[in-house]
């Protein structure tokens, strides 16, 4: 199988991890680079959780810190309620020896894109600031985007707000951006994200593995599910970002419909919200596949085959 060329695009993060370490190892994906951003934590913290994320399964993948702050808003939204004050707790990492890259997170997704052949999918799992700003920094980048495969938004209900999901209020400016870039996006939303919830059978199930990577995946989760069922009420966490990676891994995996998608950057009480025309009200062409519904088991069986990718 030809590898898909991917840039990953994200703020560590439990999910992110695990979105990294599905795709770190995968003979279907390689990895060109990471670029973090902050979202579930300040830069620096999600910085260096990729840094130690890639350190501890012996990732030799680039990290690019990028942008700390919103493109227009003053304040950055975080996340430590669901993620911890390192936006990463629950694991304990040695020592880290990695260092990100000298070169800025979005002067790398221009190099990448423009020395690229149309051939890399952008693959962002937190605030789209990165993506935003390298296509309004580079705007010959646009083209050369083979396909932006996020998550974020919701058709339905949000987890911020009963509007908005957390990765589009964070910075919606930036995801009005990436949503009127004419690019093929699939936005892998919370309506399919919430249905993989990790309960304690598929801890125990991956636990089984007994690898180091087998390991991570349930220290991720100890903290994960906990925080969840304090704030949601759920018995497992969903397991949100890993949606992406396994949905390029298996494009069966999921079914999108192909929906005009406007991101609310105007009013108050729904700033944020993906109004995805479900039912083609506006008669306006789709600009995304939205996410409507997923293979759990499927999904499962990629994570399992992510986490037995790296041996004992």
């Amino acid at each position: 199988m030809e590898k898909q060329k991917v840039i990953l695009d994200c703020d560590p993060g439990h999910d992110d991890a695990v979105n990294i370490l599905l795709a770190g190892k995968n003979s279907g994906i390689e990895v060109l680079g990471i670029t973090v951003v902050a979202g579930n934590q300040s830069l620096e913290k999600t910085t260096k959780n990729a840094l130690n994320i890639c350190q501890y399964l012996g990732l030799n993948i680039p990290v690019y810190a990028g942008c700390g702050q919103p493109m227009i808003r003053d304040k950055q939204l975080l996340a430590g309620d669901i993620h911890g004050e390192s936006g990463l707790d629950g694991p304990v990492f040695e020592p880290l020896k990695r260092k990100e890259e000298a070169e800025h997170g979005v002067q790398f997704i221009i190099r990448a894109l423009m020395e690229s052949d149309g051939d890399i999918i952008l693959v962002p799992t937190g605030p789209l600031t990165n993506i935003a700003m390298a296509m309004r920094m580079e705007p010959r980048i646009i083209p050369k985007i083979k396909r932006i495969v996020l998550m974020g938004g919701c058709y339905q209900l949000g987890n911020v707000t009963p509007a908005a999901e957390f990765n589009i209020i964070a910075d919606a400016d930036a995801a009005h951006v990436v949503f009127t870039s004419g690019r093929p996006i699939t936005m892998v939303g919370l309506d399919v994200t919430r249905k993989v919830l990790c309960y304690p059978q598929v801890v125990e199930r991956m636990e089984k593995i007994g690898t180091p990577a087998a390991r991570l995946f349930v220290d991720l989760m100890g903290h994960f599910n906990k925080s969840q069922k304090q704030v949601f009420g759920w018995e497992g966490g969903p397991l949100h970002d890993p949606v992406t990676i396994a949905s390029i891994l298996d494009p069966n995996l999921l079914v999108t419909k192909p929906m005009y998608t406007e991101v609310d950057i105007r009013s108050v009480q729904s700033y944020g919200r993906t109004n995805c025309d479900f039912f083609g009200y506006s008669h306006r062409a789709a600009n995304a596949d939205v996410a409507v519904d997923i293979d759990v088991d499927r999904f499962w069986d990629l994570i399992e085959s992510g986490i037995r990718a790296y041996g004992s």
